[in-house]
């Protein structure tokens, strides 16, 4: 029976931590689920912020996409499995450019996908693949220096994307770098699929692929 309360009371605790953590995430307070101790004494602040998770993560997904990047064909950037479809130039172009998302949610305000005065973002040229890793290495270094010059009070600050002066959307920049890696992982594995459909071989991600079995 004491077991029994016991096991209860660790779920209990779990719970409210839990809860704590989600609290923490919306209010900008560094929380963690399992709390570390200090003297003894549960803390409740988490070992790592908002930079360092991300400046973390994005340093485990950069090697993963430029391996997807390495294999794009040259000389096929129109191609695309349906007509509805993103071109495999663009979307390629997307996949090596996106880690550049996370500096400008750190280092800029808004930003203006058509904006009035016509002078918008203008992507790098990805036309060989030198070029296109040459522009993911650049976006991921921009990234990571970004995430490294910021802090977490910043980063719950709000940004706002815009098209034609039109305000479409307005987060706290922290929720814009974490949708930016969700992003990513859509048009990474989207990409893998085109590299497929085009006769080359698949590089595992995640885990192993038909083509590279890692285990």
């Amino acid at each position: 029976m004491h077991l029994v309360y016991a096991v209860n009371a660790q779920n209990a605790g779990r719970l409210e931590a839990l809860a704590a953590a989600r609290r923490g995430w919306h209010s900008g307070v560094s929380v963690h689920p399992h709390p570390t101790k200090a003297g003894g004494r549960h803390t409740g602040r988490c070992p790592l912020n908002w930079t360092e998770f991300f400046a973390a993560q994005l340093e485990r997904e950069a090697p993963l996409s430029r391996k997807a990047l390495e294999r794009v064909p040259e000389g096929t950037p129109d191609w695309k499995p349906h007509e509805k479809s993103m071109p495999l130039g663009y979307l390629s172009q997307l996949v090596a450019t996106m880690p550049g998302w996370i500096a400008m949610a750190v280092l800029q305000d808004e930003l203006d996908l058509n904006p009035p005065g016509g002078a918008g973002y203008k992507p790098p040229a990805t036309d060989t693949r030198a070029r296109l890793l040459a522009a993911h290495d650049e976006s991921v270094a921009k990234g990571l220096a970004s995430l490294r010059g910021t802090t977490d009070q910043h980063l719950a600050t709000p940004w706002r994307l815009l098209v034609g002066g039109r305000v479409v959307m307005e987060k706290p920049r922290h929720e814009v770098i974490a949708d930016t890696f969700t992003h990513l992982a859509h048009h990474r594995g989207q990409l893998t699929v085109y590299l497929r459909l085009n006769g080359v071989p698949v590089p595992a991600i995640y885990g192993p692929s038909a083509d590279d079995r890692t285990f």
